[in-house]
Formats: structure tokens, C-alpha cells, sequence
């Protein structure tokens, strides 16, 4: 017996999206987020209401600058304490996990999909799917790329402009084309704040 398309998502099978609601879905999530980027920066509860109806959950105190880019919006699941610059991208067929307090920069993607090498077969429109998570306290530096399968550990600081092909693990700074652990989090790290920049005692 075949797997419906929505199986295979969830399965990592290759995929096509234009049928079993799909469609819909991805219509319903571009309609939602059209009036986000279109609301008036004076109307934060406005857009509040929309990112709850926007996302699988959305947690407190979360904020996303517009404009935002989505493809479904309900396969994408945001903990408390979000913030998002401006041109925040999730193309998320499958699902995205953003955990709490995750800090993003300007123009990050996350991307869930990838199409097949073989012209042949991607011609025929099929594609596959696998899960993004980012667990607590991440942050990702601007114009960063994170990949379909990929978890970013607690933590973790991408470095801008990283594109991220597998898994980083908690507690590090990783950077580059593709992504590289540079180096582990510190004590140094709780006495400069950049650079050779102190921090002041509060």
C-alpha cells in the first residue's frame, strides 16, 4: 500500500505538495503572513494575533520584525522569549522547533526542503523533507542558511553568513561555508563581551 504525501514527509520520502490539502495549507500560512508584513509598525497586537494564527505554536514575549517569509507557518513551532530581525525565511514542509530565547539576525533561512540531484527526477517535482530544530538560547548571526536535518544545540552562536549542513552541538561558536565548530563557550566569554571589549560591573 503507498504512503500518502503527507506520510512521506513526515518519513523523509521523496514528495510532491499539490495535493491532500497542501495547497491550501501553504495558501491559508501566505495569506497570514501577507497581512503580518503589511500591518502598520504601530500595530504590534495586530501582528501579534496574526503570528498565533500564523504558527503551530507561538510562545510569550516572542518578536518578529517584518517582513517575514513563510511557506506553511503551521508546521513551525516557537518558543518564549523569540526575537527575529528583519527577512526571517522558513520554507518549512516539514517541521521547524525554535526553542526559548533563540536570538536571529538579519535574512536567516531555515529550510526544511531539498529537491533531487538527477535532473530527471527533479523535473518531476518531487522532493524530500527532513525536520529543523534549534533548541534554547541560540543565537544566529545574520544571513545565516540553516539546511533541511539539521539541529543547532543550546547555546550555540552561528556565525553570519554561516551555512549550516549538520548538526552543532550545544555550547559552541560555529562559523563558515559550510558551518565549523570554531570554538567552545567560555569563561572568557563572561568577561568580554566582544572582542577585547569588557564587560562594566552591573
Amino acid at each position: 500500500m503507498s504512503m500518502s504525501q503527507r506520510d512521506n514527509i513526515k518519513n523523509g520520502k521523496l514528495f510532491t505538495d499539490m495535493s491532500e490539502g497542501l495547497p491550501e495549507e501553504r495558501l491559508k500560512g501566505k495569506e497570514l503572513v501577507y497581512d503580518f508584513n503589511h500591518t502598520r509598525p504601530s500595530e504590534v497586537e495586530k501582528r501579534a494575533a496574526l503570528v498565533h494564527e500564523l504558527f503551530g505554536s507561538y510562545g510569550s514575549n516572542c518578536w518578529i520584525e517584518p517582513p517575514l517569509h513563510i511557506c506553511y507557518g503551521s508546521h513551525t513551532f516557537i518558543g518564549d522569549g523569540f526575537y527575529a530581525n528583519t527577512n526571517l525565511t522558513i520554507i518549512d514542509d516539514t517541521t521547524v522547533t525554535i526553542g526559548n530565547g533563540v536570538l536571529m539576525g538579519p535574512n536567516v533561512t531555515i529550510c526544511t526542503v531539498g529537491h533531487p540531484v538527477d535532473p530527471e527526477l527533479r523535473a518531476t517535482g518531487q522532493m524530500y523533507a527532513f525536520p529543523v530544530v534549534i533548541e534554547d538560547g541560540v543565537w544566529i548571526g545574520s544571513g545565516a542558511i540553516i539546511n533541511p536535518g539539521v539541529t543547532i544545540g543550546k547555546n550555540s552562536v552561528i556565525g553570519a553568513g554561516s551555512i549550516v549542513t549538520k548538526d552543532v552541538s550545544p555550547g559552541v561558536i560555529a562559523v563558515g561555508n559550510p558551518c565549523r565548530v570554531l570554538r567552545e563557550i567560555n569563561e572568557e566569554d563572561k568577561i568580554y563581551y566582544y572582542k577585547n571589549l569588557r564587560v562594566e560591573p552591573s
